[in-house]
C-alpha cells in the first residue's frame, strides 16, 4: 500500500489517484472479514482498541489498485490472508489520504499496528521478511512492434511521447536518455500542470495504461504492482516487459529496477514482526494466488 518506496530513486514516493474501474476482486469477503473503522472524511481514524484476537492494518483509501475502501485492493487482500494465517481477525483503519502517509499518521499515532507494501529497506519500520519481489515495467501496445526491452533501445530517443511517474527510475532514466524536456510539457499535463514540487502530485497509474492504451503515448513506464491490473484488464492488448535489473544510466551508476516488498510494524515492537514473519511464510500460497489474479509480475528472490 504505502509509498513512500527506495525504487523511486532509492525513496519513492508515489500515491495513485483514480476514477478508473477497477478488476473485481473478493469484495464479499474481503466485507466480511475485515472489519472497516469509519471516520469522517479528512479527519484521522478512530482507534480501535487493541485486541491479541486482531490486526489492525494502517490502510490508505487513496491508493487503487492496491488499496480500495471496498477491500479489493490487491494489499488489502494480501494482509487479510496473511491476518487469518496468523490466525486474527484483519481491522482496517481507513486514513483518508494517499498511502505515504500511512506511516507518520497511522503507525507513529498508534491507531494502527502494521503497514503492508514497504519496500524491505525502509528505515522508518521494522521490516517482515518480503512476500514478493517486484520491478519497473514497460508498457507498449501488442500491436505495435515496439517491443522495448531496455532503456539502451535506440527507439526510445526518438519516440512521440512516453508516460513515467514522477520521481521515479523512469522519470530518472528520461532524463539520462536526454528526451525529459521534450516529454515535460505532456506529463505536466496530465496532472493538470500541478508541480510535484509544491504539492503532493502523481500521474495516476491508469492514466499511464490509458495513454499507451489510447495510442497517446508510445511507451509507458511503472513499477508492475501498481499497472499489472489496468494492463491486464485493458479493451486494447497491451505488452508488458519487465525493465532490466542491472539498468545503468550514463554515468555508470546503477538504476535499481527491481524491489522486494515487506510490512512494516513500529521499531519498538518486534514481537508482531516475528508473529508476522510467521504468518507470511504459512500465507505464501495465498500471496501468490492473488498476484497471479492482478498479473503482477513476480521477479525470483536473490
Amino acid at each position: 500500500m504505502p509509498r513512500p518506496r527506495a525504487r523511486i530513486l532509492a525513496a519513492r514516493f508515489a500515491a495513485v489517484l483514480t476514477l478508473a474501474t477497477l478488476a473485481a476482486g473478493p469484495v464479499a469477503a474481503q466485507e466480511s472479514e475485515a472489519q472497516a473503522i469509519q471516520q469522517d472524511p479528512g479527519k484521522a481514524p478512530a482507534a480501535p482498541p487493541a485486541d491479541p484476537a486482531t490486526l489492525r492494518i494502517c490502510a490508505s483509501e487513496k491508493q487503487p489498485p492496491l488499496s480500495m475502501r471496498d477491500g479489493s485492493g490487491l494489499e488489502n487482500r494480501v494482509a487479510v490472508a496473511v491476518a487469518e494465517a496468523m490466525g486474527k481477525k484483519p481491522v482496517f483503519v481507513w486514513l483518508p489520504k494517499p498511502a505515504i502517509y500511512l506511516v507518520r499518521d497511522g503507525l507513529e499515532k498508534r491507531t494502527c499496528d502494521v503497514v503492508v507494501g514497504l519496500d524491505s529497506d525502509d528505515p522508518r519500520v521494522l521490516t517482515t521478511k518480503p512476500y514478493y519481489r517486484s520491478g519497473y515495467v514497460f508498457i507498449t501496445r501488442a500491436d505495435k512492434d515496439l517491443d522495448v526491452k531496455s532503456w539502451s533501445d535506440p527507439r526510445l530517443k526518438t519516440l512521440d511521447h512516453m508516460v513515467v511517474p514522477f520521481g521515479s527510475p523512469g522519470e530518472a532514466m528520461l532524463k539520462d536518455i536526454g528526451r525529459y524536456e521534450e516529454d515535460m510539457a505532456y506529463l505536466y499535463s496530465l496532472v493538470n500542470f500541478r508541480s510535484p514540487r509544491n504539492q503532493y502530485t502523481q500521474i495516476d497509474p491508469a492514466r499511464i495504461v490509458s495513454e499507451v492504451a489510447n495510442d497517446k503515448a508510445d511507451v509507458g513506464v511503472a513499477f508492475g504492482p501498481d499497472v499489472a491490473r489496468y494492463v491486464k484488464d485493458s479493451p486494447t492488448p497491451l505488452r508488458m516487459t519487465l525493465v532490466p535489473a542491472d539498468t545503468v544510466g550514463s554515468d555508470g551508476r546503477k538504476v535499481p529496477q527491481v524491489f522486494d516488498q515487506s510490512m512494516g510494524v513500529r521499531k519498538d515492537d518486534e514481537a508482531l514482526r516475528k508473529a508476522l514473519d510467521a504468518g507470511i511464510e504459512k500465507a505464501r500460497p495465498a500471496i501468490a494466488a492473488i498476484l497471479k489474479q492482478d498479473g503482477v509480475p513476480v521477479v525470483a528472490s536473490n
